[in-house]
């Protein structure tokens, strides 16, 4: 409750309704005098924050110890204890893909590593053993006509850089310079495309001239506006895990969609702050290279799977054997659906780059 004094008229400054006792019991405002302190608004401000937080990490406490126990709770309407599940969900997305970019990036370091030299890429190469580089090495200089036998592993990246990196390479593998060119092989009659080659060879004509055959800009731009779509496919897919749910629980006529969207947001919730111990971990490795870090990686990595199938267990109390299969079930229409989606958004990158 505020300090502030309380007005003496009896009409509500906000909806304009009669005031009965501090608040008003139309639309909730306190009726207080309109000049506050400096000293107020600042302590005001600290306890709406403090207030948020304790309402945070109590609910963040329950969503890591207590799987679908805040599903229930907000099913059953008890929900004043807790933070809303949507401003929830609404923090935890924003702080983690604030995180997600600022740690994962698209650079010249990305492509390098990905691109195939002669069928291989940077990191395979950085992982031969001496005899295996040094064949592959006079293999290399067989097939470009320069003697590489006297290159050592050191020097070997800034080969690669140079040849990936400045544009030796395309973007695409398509013989045509023009559309021009293209559109005259297809009017003679030399070639017999379909309409999905066609559109896929205009698209790497495109791409080629825009990019001056300069594949790892090209590349590089691509990934990470595939990269930035993460946020959008995850936000698409979050209806269509609670629709996946629905229809396995379909009999179950207690359970609203809502309520699976409820579920789903909790669960989407644990995800998020565990990939980003996840991320954390794969950081700390880099620098540390500690075999145990993998073995827990990967251990957090199950741990999502084994946390949706306890929180299905809770939130839906079906028994051990029927949660078991719903959860394997569930886990492969997600699957195929998360396919899908990426695939639609590989194309939309590739059509908007």
């Amino acid at each position: 409750m505020s300090r502030l004094k309380e007005r003496q008229e009896k009409n509500c400054l906000n909806c304009n309704a009669e005031v009965q006792g501090r608040f008003c019991h139309n639309c909730g405002q306190e009726n207080i005098e309109t000049k506050e302190s400096v000293w107020h608004l600042v302590a005001h401000f600290f306890k709406d924050i403090t207030h948020f937080d304790g309402k945070f990490f109590s609910s963040l406490k329950y969503i890591f110890t207590r799987p679908g126990f805040l599903s229930s709770e907000y099913m059953a309407g008890r929900r004043a204890s807790y933070v809303n599940p949507v401003r929830m969900y609404v923090f935890t997305s924003a702080f983690f893909f604030l995180l997600f970019f600022s740690i994962i990036k698209v650079d010249d370091k990305t492509i390098i590593h990905d691109i195939e030299l002669n069928g291989k890429t940077l990191t395979q190469v950085e992982a031969m053993d001496s005899l295996t580089f040094m064949n592959y090495i006079k293999k290399l200089g067989k097939e470009s006509g320069k003697d590489l036998t006297k290159m050592k592993r050191s020097d070997f990246k800034l080969y690669f850089d140079s040849v990936v990196i400045k544009g030796s390479i395309s973007f695409t593998n398509t013989d045509y310079r023009s559309r021009v060119e293209y559109d005259s092989v297809l009017q003679a009659g030399n070639n017999k495309d379909g309409w999905f080659k066609r559109a896929l060879i205009y698209k790497q004509i495109e791409l080629n001239e825009k990019y001056h055959n300069e594949g790892g800009n090209a590349v590089k731009e691509y990934g990470n506006m595939l990269l930035h779509s993460l946020p959008q496919m995850l936000f698409i897919l979050l209806p269509l895990f609670a629709l996946v749910l629905k229809m396995l629980y379909i009999r179950r006529k207690t359970y609203y969609y809502v309520d699976h969207g409820i579920f789903s947001i909790h669960f989407y919730i644990f995800s998020f702050i565990m990939m980003l111990f996840i991320f954390g971990m794969e950081r700390l490795n880099d620098n540390l290279e500690w075999p145990a870090i993998r073995f827990i990686k990967l251990a957090m990595g199950l741990g999502v799977f084994f946390y949706l199938y306890k929180a299905m267990r809770n939130f839906y109390m079906q028994r051990r054997a029927k949660t078991i299969f719903k959860f394997l079930l569930l886990s492969l229409l997600i699957f195929f659906t998360v396919m899908v989606l990426f695939l639609f958004f590989i194309f939309y990158a590739l059509y908007k780059l």
